[in-house]
């Protein structure tokens, strides 16, 4: 059996020689953290408009139970369901050093290597132009991440959203309460530039609209 402490070196050794050698580099807890964060508040705001009200218990029996489906467990269910299947919608945009780097949308770079195929230029990337629309090892990678956020931290985003929900942001309970180490969480208040100006993330701190949460922009 191999030693926790050994994986964890294993493992920082070969992300640094990927990163050195292919230009990889793979999502932080952090940046992975972020990214739910935003998947599960798109989500659940697609889900907010229904006022359709569940019964539960058994058909022969007068005592259901009725609960709103925006507070409901299936809610969360289906809400959860499908969350990192949307993480390959993600691209990496390596002109961007910060968490930003993970965002939808054709990247600035590949944006120009396009134009330029267009134009008749011949490009050689190393990669096939055929390719250049899949997800990259980084993304590919981050899709696993995300399912094993929500496995380890499957009770504490129930108790987010059942108890929690309305009075703390997923960032702030999730996140920063839960999945990050201190001084981990720098990413989630990182600064977007969209064409040239500057706006910074709005804080996930404070008080939300009762019963939802999540940064709806997208990056």
């Amino acid at each position: 059996m191999v030693a926790p402490s050994l994986v964890l070196l294993l493992t920082l050794v070969v992300g640094d020689v990927e990163e050195e050698k292919y230009g990889v580099k793979y999502a932080s807890t952090c940046e992975v953290c972020k990214v739910v964060a935003i998947e599960f508040g798109n989500k659940l705001s697609e889900s907010k408009a229904t006022h359709a009200v569940l019964e539960t218990g058994y058909s022969h029996t007068k005592d259901k139970k009725k609960t709103l489906y925006v507070k409901s467990e299936l809610r969360l269910i289906e809400t959860l369901d499908g969350i990192c299947d949307r993480v390959l919608q993600y691209n990496i945009h390596k002109e961007r050093k910060d968490s930003t780097r993970f965002a939808k949308g054709q990247s600035e770079t590949f944006g120009t290597l396009e134009g330029l195929v267009a134009k008749g230029v011949k490009v050689d990337i190393g990669i096939p132009h055929e390719l250049w629309d899949k997800p990259s090892a980084e993304v590919t990678q981050l899709k696993a991440q995300c399912e094993t956020l929500l496995e380890r931290h499957d009770e504490d985003i129930e108790e987010w959203y059942f108890e929690k929900q309305g009075q703390i942001s997923f960032e702030d309970y999730v996140c920063r309460g839960k999945a990050l180490r201190k001084g981990e969480d720098s990413c989630l208040e990182d600064v977007i530039e969209v064409k040239g100006k500057k706006t910074k993330k709005k804080k996930s701190k404070g008080k939300k609209e009762k019963g939802e949460t999540g940064d709806k922009e997208e990056l």
